[in-house]
């Protein structure tokens, strides 16, 4: 599973992902910023963060807890 997790800059909100991430013990994954970058912009730009499974194409969109994490990461 590769991962990639699209946020923006001085986001509380990604912060509060990157947390939920780390109580969910995710693998490594990749952040990307969709700042500056007008296609990231227009697909993600109210949905930050979301975590993506670059595999499948599967996404996790914020709100999400530790539950759903957890379930995105086992369906995987």
């Amino acid at each position: 599973m590769k991962l990639a997790l699209y946020q923006r800059d001085d986001c509380h909100l990604c912060d509060a992902a990157l947390d939920v991430l780390a109580q969910a013990g995710a693998p490594d994954f990749e952040s990307v910023w969709i700042d500056g970058d007008a296609a990231l912009e227009a697909r993600y730009g109210a949905r930050v963060p979301v975590l993506r499974d670059e595999a499948t194409g599967i996404e996790l969109a914020w709100p999400f807890d530790l539950v759903a994490v957890n379930a995105f990461l086992r369906a995987g």
